[in-house]
């Protein structure tokens, strides 16, 4: 069974994830949703309809890693099985967190097959990149409401693509994860900056 201990910090790290992306934009009304394992069968994530830059305590529930909600009346996203499936996927995944920017966005609806990133130093801050000449390929998958129907097309392309540290999902915004919530912040972080580069980029070659 999980630590309150470690229920109580996680939560406090996310909350502050959740003030920093709405105070950059990444995170407009209530868009966006966070979690963290607790131990190998629970981890914590945003309830829905949250606001990320007001969250507290009462803004999470816990929940069983085969999907059992274990924080009565508490409600969760409806996306919640693109976390679930990342922590089935990866146990060495410690949080997962996603966010509705205005370059994620943008740059997904332009990029239906896929954002390529590559020559940029700040790709270092990635999971397994060492220089700014990697060629990072980001899919870009179709939106869809039938989340475990979108979940399955996430593993089977991870699956085929091990390494992955992020995608997009178009007309919508980015997902990334991490070791801890401190590694899937700095992976959001890197992402945003890399995503308005290449928004700045393509608008300057017109």
């Amino acid at each position: 069974m999980y630590r309150t201990e470690d229920l109580s910090a996680r939560t406090e790290e996310l909350i502050r994830a959740g003030r920093l992306f709405f105070e950059r934009g990444w995170v407009p009304a209530t868009a966006g949703n966070f979690s963290a394992r607790l131990d190998e069968n629970h981890l914590v994530i945003t309830a829905s309809g949250r606001h990320k830059g007001e969250l507290d305590a009462d803004g999470f529930l816990v929940m069983g890693q085969g999907g059992e909600v274990l924080s009565p009346g508490r409600k969760p996203s409806a996306e919640t099985g693109l976390h679930l499936q990342l922590y089935r996927h990866e146990p060495s995944i410690g949080s997962v967190l996603h966010t509705h920017s205005r370059g994620s966005t943008l740059l997904s609806r332009l990029s239906p097959g896929g954002v390529v990133l590559e020559g940029y130093e700040v790709l270092k801050a990635l999971p397994g990149v060492e220089t700014h000449e990697t060629r990072l390929e980001v899919p870009v998958f179709p939106n869809d409401q039938d989340i475990p129907r979108l979940a399955a097309r996430v593993e089977e392309y991870m699956r085929e693509h091990p390494g992955l540290p992020g995608y997009l999902i178009e007309g919508h915004g980015l997902y990334t994860w991490g070791r801890t919530v401190a590694d899937a912040r700095r992976h959001i972080e890197a992402f945003e900056f890399l995503f308005e580069c290449e928004l700045e980029m393509r608008r300057l070659k017109r």
